[in-house]
């Protein structure tokens, strides 16, 4: 039975990934936090995806994505990966504070807290990605409660990475996870503070349209501009409208605005820009907010939580 479950979810991934655009570059069998197995998969665009473009998917290996109410998400979380692969760093992100920030080792799917609190916890790493090698960083559990948990439709990575990944950046933008270089790991509590039941969406940080220009503005400027050679990145992706309490419909309103600007070029893609030479004559503007954000952690940073006392 085993063998075959693993047979199964394996050729209906390839499928989806099919259906996406995507090649299934491999797959292996491992095992969550708790020894239970596990199915991991690597995902590209093509055969000769490169290690930076890589999409890594871990999912229980009881886990039936064919089910009626859980295999649309896979599909969108699919879709939007294989357009997000297109980005010259797909694994990192800006937050508004003006952190360029890269996430990895995220070891899904979900476990139970091992410190006897009623959550569901996975473990990551955040790192300051500025083009300097910087040894900043955070070593993460991000706990969601199980009130929390009833709203998600599983406790897979497909169904909880943008917002959890959005919950960090929430996090770091209120100054209450600090990048170090060494350290235990920090927590990023997920709760219905996050969520709006009225909406049925997902509540972040509310924005104007400026602060969306200024926004995919530090964007361009870093994942393209510093990390990226200039390659085009994909400016309505729909984990940033998330963050952003919008929609892709009005970040490219806000790209259209930056274009207009002469601080945008859009690429062969309409989903697609670069910065102009005008807009990297910022730097030292970006290079300030990066540096403020660094420093405001400290100062409001709560010492238990600085020392890691996180019992996770």
């Amino acid at each position: 039975m085993h063998q075959q479950s693993v047979t199964a979810m394996t050729a209906a991934m390839e499928s989806a990934a099919k259906t996406a655009g995507l090649t299934v570059l491999s797959t292996r069998t491992g095992t969550d936090f708790h020894g239970g197995p596990t199915t991991g998969f690597a995902f590209g665009l093509g055969s000769d995806t490169t290690k930076e473009r890589t999409l890594h998917l871990e999912l229980s290996q009881s886990f039936d994505f064919q089910q009626p109410e859980l295999l649309p998400e896979i599909t969108k979380y699919l879709a939007e990966a294989a357009l997000r692969l297109r980005n010259p760093r797909p694994d990192c992100y800006v937050t508004l504070a003006g952190l360029p920030i890269r996430f990895d080792s995220f070891a899904w799917p979900f476990h139970l807290s091992t410190s006897g609190a009623d959550t569901y916890v996975v473990h990551g790493m955040a790192h300051l990605e500025d083009g300097t090698s910087s040894a900043l960083h955070a070593k993460v559990a991000a706990s969601m409660t199980v009130t929390f948990a009833d709203i998600v439709p599983a406790p897979e990575q497909p169904y909880a990475e943008t917002f959890i990944y959005n919950a960090i950046r929430k996090t770091l933008d209120q100054g209450q996870m600090e990048m170090l270089k060494s350290g235990n790991r920090q927590p990023v509590p997920v709760t219905t503070r996050y969520y709006s039941r009225w909406k049925k969406t997902f509540v972040f940080t509310d924005t104007t349209e400026d602060a969306r220009m200024d926004f995919l503005a530090l964007k361009l400027y870093w994942l393209s501009g510093v990390l990226g050679g200039g390659q085009p990145v994909w400016i309505a992706d729909p984990r940033d409208a998330q963050y952003l309490n919008t929609n892709i419909h009005q970040l490219q309103q806000a790209a259209a605005g930056l274009a207009r600007e002469g601080l945008a070029q859009p690429g062969s893609d309409a989903h697609f820009a670069s910065p102009t030479a005008r807009l990297m004559e910022r730097a030292d503007r970006y290079h300030s907010m990066l540096a403020d954000a660094l420093a405001r952690t400290k100062p409001t940073f709560n010492e238990e939580m600085r020392h890691g006392h996180t019992n996770m």
